[in-house]
């Protein structure tokens, strides 16, 4: 028995690549002791170990989510749910359902020896019916109740992604799959939580059962309708505290299953990378583009410059250069920069004798709101035309000092 176990523990060990790579050599070694063999160490099955390091981007969790239908979702929520509601409706519907049982079983049992199943299409007519009002409305909170309780936990999300053909799920892959179920870490939070599971269930029937065991030890000498409410009390009561409990189980699983959730999502770096490149654009692309701009907009410079009747700055970060003219509808912006190309502006104003006149809320307010080539709004005109004001009187000292 020792040596079957030492062979599939080695066996295990080659297919899953992680727990422990045996040789041929290792394969004829008899000082080999079971626990060695099967010892795990959990962190070798962690996204890290496959290069993937880094949190999921919003790219990466929208597309799981809307393309491939993976979301973060605890089914033992769903389940909990699912049984704590219909139980909550057998109780509250406890009368109006033992009401319509008592009329099915007396509609049949007096007209048992008149109609005939075969031949009497009413019977089947009659079973459909009160068929409907007993499970009708159970079906429908249960339903309910499913997608309550998968919508509370990822919203509304409808994808047939899932339902495709993938050869992969023909052709198992046993390392993967003795990997996932046996040697993880969501293998063995799913053990633990089959024992809570268990000794929840154990825990209230036997507790329920302890505390009315005289009524059920005397059942046999009470009317059937209180033998019948006896036990249907105790087993609603047993559904709904396993619900509530399972209910609280739950909300562990959830967080568990949203962490694990994310670590299956990890990206590594060069993902992260490829993945900007796709949204963005390759960044030397990007690079050659904002180099060719700067190359039009030096051009732009030059050409506009000349024509401009003051350069407002900040002094260092942006520069506005604007024109006006009686023939103009009011001053206009000609070109404006910020940082490198304001300096470049400023410069060349310099040597085109263009007036550079230092107001940093004018400045910045113009090269957030006005774009080039369009009017500087009204707000804004009785400033400029002081500034022009005293770029005028500056010009007429000038003119007048043979400068």
């Amino acid at each position: 028995m020792n040596e079957l176990l030492r062979a599939v523990s080695a066996l295990l060990a080659l297919d899953c690549g992680g727990i422990r790579r045996y040789s041929a050599f290792n394969w004829r070694r008899r000082n080999v002791s079971f626990d060695d063999a099967a010892f795990i160490d959990l962190q070798w099955f962690a996204a890290e170990d496959e290069g993937r390091t880094e949190e999921p981007t919003e790219t990466k969790l929208r597309k799981a989510r809307e393309d491939e239908g993976r979301v973060a979702k605890s089914q033992d929520l769903v389940g909990a749910i699912g049984l704590l509601l219909p139980a909550l409706a057998i109780l509250f519907l406890a009368p109006y359902l033992l009401r319509n049982c008592v009329e099915m079983i007396r509609f049949f049992f007096l007209r048992s020896a008149e109609l005939d199943p075969v031949k009497d299409r009413i019977v089947f007519g009659v079973f459909l019916s009160y068929f409907a009002r007993l499970a009708l409305p159970l079906l429908v909170i249960a339903l309910a109740a499913a997608l309550f309780s998968n919508i509370i936990q990822v919203g509304f999300v409808f994808t047939t992604k899932p339902l495709g053909f993938k050869f992969e799920r023909i052709v198992p892959n046993f390392g993967a799959y003795f990997q996932k179920t046996l040697f993880s870490m969501n293998s063995l939070f799913n053990f633990f939580k089959s024992i809570a599971k268990m000794v929840i269930v154990g825990g209230v029937a036997f507790f329920l059962i302890r505390s009315d065991i005289e009524k059920l030890a005397n059942l046999h000498t009470a009317e059937l309708y209180l033998a019948v409410t006896t036990i249907a009390g105790l087993a609603i009561r047993m559904l709904i505290f396993t619900a509530l409990l399972l209910l609280l189980l739950s909300i562990p699983d959830y967080m568990f299953q949203r962490a694990q959730f994310r670590e299956s999502l990890k990206m590594s770096r060069q993902e992260i990378v490829e993945e900007r490149k796709q949204d963005e654009g390759d960044p030397r692309i990007k690079q050659r583009l904002r180099r060719r701009m700067q190359e039009l907009l030096a051009v732009k410079i030059r050409d506009e410059l000349p024509k401009a009747d003051v350069v407002i700055t900040n002094p260092t970060h942006f520069a506005v250069a604007l024109q006006y003219n009686r023939s103009l509808e009011g001053p206009r912006v000609l070109v404006k920069g910020e940082d490198e190309l304001a300096l470049r502006i400023k410069h060349l104003a310099a040597e085109l004798n263009v007036p550079v006149v230092e107001n940093k809320p004018l400045a910045r307010a113009l090269y957030a709101e006005v774009e080039i080539g369009d009017y500087v709004p009204v707000k804004y005109w009785a400033v400029i035309a002081e500034i022009l004001k005293r770029v005028k009187s500056m010009d007429e000292y000038r003119r007048l000092a043979g400068l």
